[in-house]
């Protein structure tokens, strides 16, 4: 292979020195082509990282998701093996529907019983009475029949009646006292049936106490339902926001802890582009002033952002800036997060530029690399 000669090298070094004046010049030329007040940088989209994980120990029976997918606020994205727990559940939901039937005859029985007691209590003590009186009118009556067979016995031993009518006297006595004695067990029948009643108001807060007791039961067993739905819900992991599945961590067959993680997910609603200012001109910003980012996908179309973040630390450009000679240059980090993302049309990982407008009133300009 031969060498150039010396000329031709001259001349091939001239003409890179020309390219190089002049990609130089033109890069100067597209920053002063902004407007005092706008300060341009460059870097990529990033987003909030989510670990999605599992509150509960189980085996993972299904992933429905892989790396790159995206998903909604909602989704499911696993699915945890559940036999165990939808056990439980049937459980529990068994005794709270026991406890539901005994509570319900409870209460049918106790609402009969207290319409049912203050008629008893009044027919028994009306009963009460009307036996008393039996049993007075009994007792008089007997009283008379002794006192006429007395006076009989009298007259019968003075010779003035007849033994016969002696012996009437005794026997209307004997039918009085009989009768006296009936009508007082029929009177002590109507008290017992009147106590007996009267002891239903004891049976009533007997029965009010035992439904209360029943009814704590039955609030123990569904708040074990509820838990264990709780649980049964939770083996189902759902996304907490829309997103980009960035990693998934497990496979299907995996056996995972409490707390365990399964999928790092960025939220497409909260990106921001990460930018590194210099600091000649770092000062010039504070937080919430206003930029526009663009991207080549959309060239056309700014997204509007706000400065959210400034690094208080001064660090080198890192390798990713654009501009070998910003790369040596002490920079501060910044965030200009995105207000919105229509259509989730901006990812993690897009490369964009950014204005940022310092100044009140100047008007915006698109980038100028």
């Amino acid at each position: 292979m031969k060498l150039l000669p010396k000329r031709a090298l001259y001349i091939l070094l001239a003409a890179l020195g020309t390219v190089a004046a002049y990609l130089i010049y033109h890069h100067a030329l597209g920053n002063r082509a902004l407007p005092e007040g706008l300060i341009l940088a460059n870097g990529r989209i990033e987003g909030d990282h989510v670990t999605v994980a599992s509150k509960f120990a189980g085996r993972i029976a299904e992933l429905r998701v892989r790396e790159g997918d995206s998903v909604q606020v909602n989704q499911i994205l696993a699915v945890l093996d559940d036999a165990q727990i939808k056990a439980r559940v049937a459980q529990a939901r068994a005794a709270v529907t026991v406890l539901d039937a005994q509570i319900k005859a409870g209460e049918t029985a106790l609402v009969v019983t207290q319409k049912e007691l203050p008629l008893a209590i009044a027919s028994a003590q009306a009963e009460v009475s009307r036996a008393a009186a039996a049993v007075a009118k009994a007792k008089a009556a007997e009283l008379q029949a002794r006192r006429d067979a007395t006076r009989m016995h009298d007259l019968l031993t003075q010779n003035f009646v007849n033994r016969q009518l002696a012996e009437r006297a005794d026997l209307a006595l004997s039918v009085a006292s009989a009768e006296h004695a009936t009508a007082r067990h029929a009177e002590l029948q109507a008290q017992a049936q009147f106590s007996q009643a009267k002891l239903g108001a004891d049976r009533i807060r007997a029965k009010e106490s035992e439904l209360a007791a029943l009814r704590s039961q039955r609030e123990q067993a569904r708040a074990s339902l509820a838990e264990a739905e709780s649980v049964l819900a939770d083996l189902v992991i759902k996304a907490p926001s829309a997103g980009v599945i960035v990693t998934r961590i497990r496979q299907a067959g995996d056996v995972v802890g409490a707390g365990g993680p399964l999928f790092d997910l960025v939220n497409l609603d909260t990106l921001y582009l990460k930018v590194y200012v210099p600091e000649i001109e770092i000062g010039k910003l504070r937080l919430n002033l206003p930029a526009r980012i663009y991207t080549d996908a959309f060239p056309d179309t700014p997204f509007d952002a706000k400065v959210g973040y400034i690094s208080a630390r001064a660090e080198f450009t890192p390798k990713e800036v654009q501009t070998p000679d910003e790369r040596v240059k002490l920079t501060y980090a910044v965030k200009l997060y995105l207000e919105q993302n229509p259509e989730h049309k901006l990812t993690p990982g897009l490369p964009a530029d950014a204005v940022i407008r310092w100044k009140v009133g100047v008007p915006w300009a698109k980038p100028n690399w």
